[in-house]
């Protein structure tokens, strides 16, 4: 369901599963909270292969942007499906959250 992976002190997090729902987000929440509770986390939410992500998925996103800056994190996502993308500006969550088209220009603006 969700992976973990680590790149240049930067931790990415990428999923299995092609929806972010409810009946999965308190299961990724256990582990995205672990990661973001670190002092001065880096994270990136990688969302390559995600089609559809429901309210609650992005209530979870929004819940851990709000652990990650209170603990001086940053995160960042990156390969947003375009339908997803388009959800994201629907809610205004792109001028929110720092979203990049590929991977490697997420990992690179830690830079």
């Amino acid at each position: 369901m969700i992976k973990t992976d680590k790149r240049d002190k930067i931790d990415i997090i990428s999923f299995t599963v092609n929806k972010i729902n409810a009946l999965i987000t308190e299961d990724i929440r256990e582990e995205i909270n672990r990661l973001s509770s670190a002092p001065s986390a880096r994270i990136i939410i990688d969302l390559k292969g995600v089609e559809y992500i429901d309210s609650s998925g992005f209530s979870l996103f929004l819940s851990v942007m709000k652990s990650v800056r209170n603990n001086y994190g940053i995160l960042k996502f990156a390969n947003p499906d375009p339908r997803v993308m388009e959800v994201f500006r629907m809610l205004h969550l792109d001028t929110v959250f720092m979203i990049f088209d590929d991977l490697d220009a997420c990992v690179r603006s830690f830079k």
